[in-house]
């Protein structure tokens, strides 16, 4: 991907799209993000370490950032520090497994939100949309369940109001459990939607993070998650009694 040349502030063009820079040292994922976000009118443009991503945000003036949790020369944290305290710009953080600590000092930083890495542009464009125009915060997506409360934005859940840190994929089958409350849902539609894979010889991994996420959420009854066996699972609201429906994708 080309980079940009450097410019003073007035040689910046006035923009007919928003600019997303996206901090990341896989050059493939930024070229390909940059293909699928163009076609949604997103321009985009790449760096590869910390301190180029700051110099191209100084230069560009971007509308929102993209920073990846693996970033190097300047770590993510740091860099979102940097870009909030001098430019004010929306940083969205890009978490990976095991990321889940460095996404809460991210945040506390001052990182816009969140968001699954490698990216999927169906989860990303929104938030890049919801930063440009400056609702993000204002507009947070909560669910809630009982006494289990997930902020999708901030990556963030809440048990009885004491919070939980989740790795990403807990927090992701969660997510889809939490969407799907009170449907039962296959193993087969776990395994596309959070694994994003159609490998169905893997469903004991699913087994294994349920158990995990029971344990997290303090569901030692298994009444929250229920298993319907040989089928999948169920994330049930307290006392309702409506009867199963069907999973939404």
């Amino acid at each position: 991907m080309d980079q940009p040349h450097m410019a003073s502030l007035a040689d910046v063009p006035q923009r007919s799209a928003p600019i997303l820079l996206v901090a990341d040292p896989d050059t493939k994922i930024v070229k390909e993000l940059a293909t699928a976000l163009e076609a949604e009118g997103v321009e985009v443009t790449g760096a590869f370490d910390g301190a180029s991503a700051l110099l191209q945000v100084g230069a560009l003036r971007p509308d929102v950032v993209l920073v990846s949790s693996t970033l190097t020369v300047i770590n993510a944290v740091d860099f979102v520090r940097a870009v909030r305290l001098a430019q004010g710009v929306p940083v969205l953080l890009g978490i990976g497994e095991g990321h889940a600590e460095q996404a809460v000092r991210a945040l506390d930083a001052g990182a816009t939100a969140c968001v699954a890495r490698p990216y999927r542009v169906p989860e990303l464009l929104p938030l890049v949309q919801g930063a440009v125009a400056g609702d993000l915060r204002r507009d947070r997506a909560v669910l809630t369940i009982g006494n289990v409360e997930l902020d999708i934005t901030a990556y963030q859940v809440r048990v009885g109001g004491m919070l939980v840190h989740l790795p990403l994929r807990e927090f992701e089958l969660l997510h889809f459990l939490m969407r799907n409350a009170d449907r039962t849902v296959t193993r087969e539609q776990i395994m596309r939607h959070v694994w994003h894979s159609d490998d169905t010889m893997s469903t004991n991994t699913i087994a294994v993070h349920v158990k995990r996420l029971r344990a997290r959420l303090r569901d030692d009854e298994d009444r929250l998650i229920q298993t319907v066996r040989g089928v999948g699972y169920r994330l049930v609201t307290p006392q309702r009694t409506a009867p199963d429906r069907a999973p939404s994708d």
